[in-house]
């Protein structure tokens, strides 16, 4: 049986903790975006989304949708100044945003999912996806 010496078991110490204070500093940054209105939050939401990218290129972002906030992901939808939603959300998409829509909506509003644009992904729950990505470590950011 070998001993440790103090000198050594300090040195061990110090490279864990260098090592996870590492570790922890190359973690992506990770945020979903919480949309439910539309016409109060699309715009701002999406100018935030790619302001963050912006500021940081590698983060992961998950914009999440649901009630009156799929409204900006449906087809020919246009901002309050008459410009069409897709554009913003077809270079955010390439920037590898993921566009959320809530098929609980989709039901209690009698949509049907060919009436959103392509980039929209569609998920069961709008609300259990969020508590799914903040369990997975993801910023809540409701705009």
């Amino acid at each position: 049986m070998q001993f440790v010496t103090l000198a050594r078991l300090r040195h061990v110490l110090l490279a864990l903790a260098f090592s996870l204070g590492t570790g922890s500093a190359l973690a992506q940054v990770k945020a979903v975006f919480h949309i439910d209105n539309a016409q109060e939050q699309a715009l701002a939401g999406l100018r935030n989304v790619k302001n963050f990218l912006d500021t940081e290129p590698n983060a992961s972002i998950v914009v999440v949708t649901h009630a009156n906030g799929v409204d900006f992901l449906m087809n020919d939808a246009k901002d309050r100044n008459g410009n069409p939603y897709e554009v913003a959300v077809e270079l955010l998409h390439k920037r590898g945003v993921r566009f959320e829509v809530c098929e609980i909506t989709l039901r209690n509003r009698s949509l049907k999912k060919e009436q959103f644009i392509e980039e929209a992904a569609f998920v069961p729950s709008g609300v259990v996806e969020l508590a799914k990505l903040q369990a997975q470590g993801y910023a809540y950011i409701k705009p």
